[in-house]
């Protein structure tokens, strides 16, 4: 195994090191082991430990642990000036209070076999017993799958000693020093068989990073051109393209620097530019991505960049590839500030023949998820090919949150004690469920910005659940919940204001959709019964026809009102069951809610074909039956057809608007909230959106119809039908002008879901 150093250019100072913020622990460890490995280099003699130690006594221990494993190599290995553990315990005080930990022990296991001692496991096993079952783990294995625990190499560490700006590798002439790590440096180079720049990578001949990168062409993922591999130098140059605007590190520092209320999106083109000026790039002319990028708040920001990388992640594991170490140093920045993910030194991908999980596994501890630390950890079972893409998500949703606030999360970064302590510490505090991500932020001191959305905490505090099950399941997922952070009309309606009224969605939804189904009908039936009773008062046998059409009218609600409520309170509750189930889970597959979905959007539609058929069947039945019964005039038929062709209107037409208007605002979004939507959903969005102008030309349908009719049979009414069309009339201009506003405001909120569910927005 190997923790990987920050690579960027801004590696801090090795001797100091802030007990609050511990970004640059493993970056530190490493530069305090190249220091002694040139020590000893220099002087072929065995330098002075404590003269390498660092003077924080938190990184102390852990320091010097990892410079004696490379003593031991050394003094066994190369020079045969052999050293036991006993002999380092008894010289440093720091190893005294504990016990040692299991992988230095191994390490010394390692170092005698290397030397050509028969060493045998059992001897390590009966003399620290104590620490038997990690070093069980250790030395479990058959002898040629024994591997290295220290962090760094020390054949790697002088050869890339030897590299440096100005010399010339192969086709590169290497110009500026761009980064360097423990593993590799990089370096801005000019090609001379193409006549280009590149960004060169210079590492050991190890690793499948260049057939990861090779099967990748995002637009957010830094493009590889090819590698050159030097065996007389044992060195591997991945060239790539080269991105001049700095990395999100740089980004984090001014973050820190910056008071939570100055930040905003220029912040970010700020660092951009500095970037560009530091390396003798002209700053670009304002592009429509720099002009958008400065409008933006800080919080809108980090998801536009987030929503961004979750897309890479989402592309390279659709691939087959993970990635493995996202941290702010492996995502560069374009000169408009696009972000572009780099350095897949320790991802995986299943499509290189030959690579395993476990064969470069590794990572920035600080970064990583629980599983993916306990993989690491030597003596807990989990096992690299365990991990998943959701390991990344947890990754990215750390990132994001040291992007947000300038702090990570987590206090474990506190180095102390060994590595085994410490990672169970990490492991142990990313398990901790007793508050959400953004209270332990703002418990650690951090700022969250007054304006962040509550869409951004939302979808940070389940990036990092404790359990892979409980986070976002594919960084598509994840890229579609910061789009709705980024389109203010979608994250009203998917985390509406916590000001807003929406306790109805559960307590009272079930009853409230009824009633928006029914009431309308219910008007239309009172209308329809007091003008068919002006009609029939016109009639020379009102009398005889009174009570019979009094009885026709009770059978028939009786039958059709019960029928309309028992189907209207099966559609209702099966929505509103379906939307409640999908939250409490926190998603579901996709597939098997789609249905739901596609139900809960229609149930306005559904609502309106009830209610229409129900007046259909009654606009039949009134004039027959009445015909059979006492037999009436042609003309009290158009009366009839003409009233209850409105009714049906009334019935179908304002039922549909306020159950949709109601489903799309505050139902629908919660599918949306817990990420199980796809592209279906913005088809049947659009297909929704047509279908709403429909309806409006059904609500302009009422007024004009109940105006025609006055017009057209004006002769053969009396003054009470009359009277009552006229109320018809102007009820239903109201009624449309409050339908009206429905309509737009549906279109808002219809296109707003859409946008975000398509991908269409930033």
């Amino acid at each position: 195994m190997s923790v990987k150093p920050d690579t960027s250019a801004d590696t801090p100072d090795p001797t100091h090191r802030s007990q609050s913020d511990a970004v640059e622990t493993f970056s530190l460890l490493a530069s305090h082991v190249c220091r002694f490995v040139d020590a000893w280099e220099a002087d072929q003699a065995p330098p002075r430990i404590q003269d390498f130690l660092p003077a924080d006594p938190a990184l102390r221990r852990i320091a010097l642990i990892e410079i004696i494993k490379t003593d031991l190599e050394y003094r066994w290995v190369q020079h045969n000036v052999p050293k036991r553990l006993h002999e380092y315990r008894s010289e440093h005080a720091e190893l005294s209070s504990e016990p040692l930990p299991a992988d230095l022990i191994y390490e010394e296991f390692l170092a005698r076999r290397a030397s050509g001692l028969l060493v045998e496991p059992k001897e390590y096993l009966d003399e620290f017993p104590e620490q038997k079952s990690a070093l069980q783990r250790l030395l479990g294995m058959t002898t040629d799958e024994y591997s290295s625990t220290m962090i760094v190499n020390r054949d790697d560490v002088l050869t890339l000693d030897a590299v440096d700006a100005g010399t010339t590798l192969g086709d590169f002439e290497l110009l500026v020093g761009l980064g360097r790590g423990a593993f590799a440096k990089v370096f801005l180079a000019r090609q001379k068989s193409m006549q280009r720049l590149v960004a060169v990578k210079v590492s050991a001949d190890s690793g499948t990073e260049p057939q990861t990168l090779a099967q990748l062409d995002h637009d957010y993922i830094v493009r590889v051109f090819d590698q050159r591999v030097l065996p007389e130098n044992k060195l591997r140059l991945l060239y790539m393209q080269y991105v001049p605007g700095g990395t999100l590190h740089s980004v984090v520092k001014r973050v820190r620097e910056t008071p939570p209320k100055e930040r905003t999106g220029k912040l970010l083109l700020a660092v951009v530019d500095a970037a560009l000026e530091q390396r003798g790039e002209l700053r670009p002319n304002e592009s429509p991505a720099r002009k958008k990028l400065s409008a933006h708040t800080w919080a809108e920001a980090v998801a536009w960049l987030g929503a961004r990388l979750a897309a890479a992640l989402h592309y390279a594991h659709g691939r087959g590839v993970l990635h493995r170490d996202i941290k702010p140093a492996n995502v560069l920045l374009t000169a408009d500030g696009e972000p572009k993910l780099a350095d897949f030194n320790i991802s995986f991908s299943k499509e290189v023949s030959g690579a395993t999980p476990a064969a470069y596994f590794g990572g920035s501890l600080a970064y990583m998820s629980p599983e993916q630390l306990e993989a690491f950890h030597p003596a807990l079972d989990r096992k690299p090919e365990e991990l998943d893409g959701r390991s990344d998500t947890y990754s990215l949703g750390v990132m994001l949150c040291e992007l947000l606030t300038g702090a990570r999360p987590f206090t474990d970064e506190q180095a102390s004690g060994d590595w085994h302590g410490m990672l169970d510490r990490m492991i142990q505090s990313r398990l901790d469920t007793k508050l959400p991500v953004s209270m332990k932020l703002v418990r650690r001191g951090a700022e969250i910005p007054v304006d962040c959305p509550a869409s951004l905490r939302r979808v940070l505090d389940r990036c990092l659940a404790p359990k892979p099950e409980d986070r976002w399941q594919t960084p598509g997922e994840l890229a579609q919940q910061l789009s709705v952070c980024l389109d203010p009309e979608a994250r009203n309606l998917v985390d509406p204001p916590s000001h807003r009224p929406d306790t109805w969605r559960w307590k009272f939804a079930i009853p409230l959709l009824i009633a928006m189904m029914l009431v309308p009908s219910g008007i239309a039936g009172a209308y329809n019964w007091i003008y068919n009773h002006a009609v029939l008062r016109n009639m020379s046998n009102y009398n005889e026809l009174k009570p019979k059409f009094d009885i026709l009218v009770m059978i028939i609600n009786a039958t059709a009102f019960p029928l309309g409520v028992a189907i209207g309170v099966w559609l209702a509750t099966r929505v509103v069951t379906a939307v409640k189930t999908v939250q409490r889970m926190r998603g579901g597959p996709k597939d098997d809610t789609f249905a739901l979905r596609k139900a809960c959007l229609r149930l306005g539609e559904h609502a309106a074909i009830l209610s229409i058929t129900l007046w259909f069947v009654s606009g039949i039945t009134y004039p027959i039956f009445l015909d059979l019964l006492v037999g009436i005039p042609a003309g009290i038929y158009a009366l009839f057809i003409g009233s209850l062709t409105i009714c049906g209107l009334i019935a179908s037409v304002y039922p549909f608007f306020l159950v949709t208007y109601s489903t799309v605002h505050g139902l629908y979004p919660v599918f949306v909230q817990c990420g199980v939507c796809d592209q279906r959903d913005a088809i049947e969005l659009r297909r929704m959106y047509n279908k709403v102008k429909l309806f409006v030309f059904g609500a302009a349908l009422v007024p004009l119809t109940a105006i025609l009719g006055n017009l057209l049979l004006r002769q053969e009414q009396s003054d009470a039908q009359e009277m009552t069309m006229y109320v018809v009339c102007l009820g239903g201009i109201a009624a449309f002008m409050a339908t009206y506003w429905y309509w737009r405001q549906l279109e808002t909120h219809l296109t707003a879901l859409e946008r975000v569910i398509s991908g269409q927005v930033g």
